[in-house]
């Protein structure tokens, strides 16, 4: 899978600070109310029994199953990894989830406890959630994880420099955090909720695909207002003109508030009728979560066999 790099066509706009704010703002203003119906109206269809069970495994096999808690235990990452190889031990049709993602001081037992089943290891870093420390310290948590054996790195954004213009640190600081992730690849969590307005959210957007992002991530799960449609519709609209424009793919990510099977047919609606049918795989689309794993495999139950599993069907996580 190829590297995501700045393209020639776009290599002059990130060549000084004023040039990139320049592109930034040039970018069409995004008409609130237009999104917001869109995504509302794309949330409302139909999907039906057969559509339905595709829908659920293809949702389980995007899942990036998640734990982030400072009580995590090796115990507790090792009971993620044995559920994210084989969410439904009771069916073995059941596909794997796509990866766990855990702190980079839990990647090596993550990677145990998935050796050999293909499921990826996502760490999150640059010193996450809130993204304060100097620049030589995100570095080395990005290649800690690495070394440890991550096959994906999750990273946040300066949005204090983001918010204050200063993109171009922003921009540098990505390009840094993609060279040291080496072969794993990299997920820019922008923090939507903490970015104020829909302008933002599609300026970020370019600026983390112009840094070399392979995929665009909403949240970090840890604020008030996490993945919407509307964001998720939006950034789904930049990764498909930018591959428009330059020919790269980037993913995208939503997460944070995405708890129900219901919930995850209306983001792979969105994804299909936005960016496409290439998208809907996991190697372009994701979703950050822990409990909604729970609900797809209920849901996958109740179509097999016409009847919901009780309260211990699934494990709390």
């Amino acid at each position: 899978m190829p590297t995501n790099a700045p393209t020639a066509a776009l290599a002059d706009v990130t060549s000084s600070g004023s040039t990139l704010r320049r592109f930034l703002h040039g970018l069409p203003g995004v008409d609130a109310v237009g999104l917001e119906a869109r995504a509302a109206s794309l949330g409302t269809r139909s999907i039906k029994t057969t559509a339905k069970a595709y829908a659920i495994d293809l949702a389980i096999s995007m899942v990036d199953l998640t734990t982030l808690e400072g009580a995590d235990t090796p115990g507790k990452v090792r009971a993620l990894g044995a559920k994210a190889v084989r969410p439904d031990p009771t069916d073995r049709t059941t596909p794997t989830t796509a990866a766990v993602c855990v702190y980079p001081d839990m990647v090596a037992v993550a990677k145990e406890a998935v050796a050999g089943s293909g499921v990826k290891v996502a760490s999150v870093a640059t010193a996450f959630p809130a993204g304060r420390a100097a620049l030589p310290v995100k570095l080395a948590d990005v290649r800690d994880a690495v070394a440890a054996g991550a096959d994906e790195i999750d990273m946040v954004i300066d949005r204090g420099a983001f918010l204050a213009g200063n993109y171009l640190k922003v921009y540098e600081e990505i390009v840094a955090v993609r060279e040291a992730c080496g072969a794993a690849r990299l997920k820019v969590i922008f923090e939507t909720g903490e970015l104020s307005t829909y302008d933002n959210i599609r300026r970020a957007s370019w600026l983390g695909m112009l840094a070399g992002a392979d995929f665009i991530k909403t949240s970090t799960g840890k604020v008030a207002v996490n993945a919407t449609p509307a964001n998720t519709l939006l950034m789904l609209e930049a990764v498909r003109d930018f591959r428009a424009q330059t020919g790269v793919q980037v993913g995208v990510k939503p997460a944070g508030g995405i708890r129900t099977s219901k919930d995850a047919i209306k983001f792979l609606v969105l994804v299909n009728e936005t960016a496409g049918p290439d998208w809907l795989d996991n190697d372009w689309f994701r979703f950050g979560a822990s409990s909604l794993l729970n609900d797809l495999l209920m849901q996958r139950q109740k179509l097999a066999t016409g009847r919901y599993s009780g309260p211990d069907y699934v494990t709390v996580d």
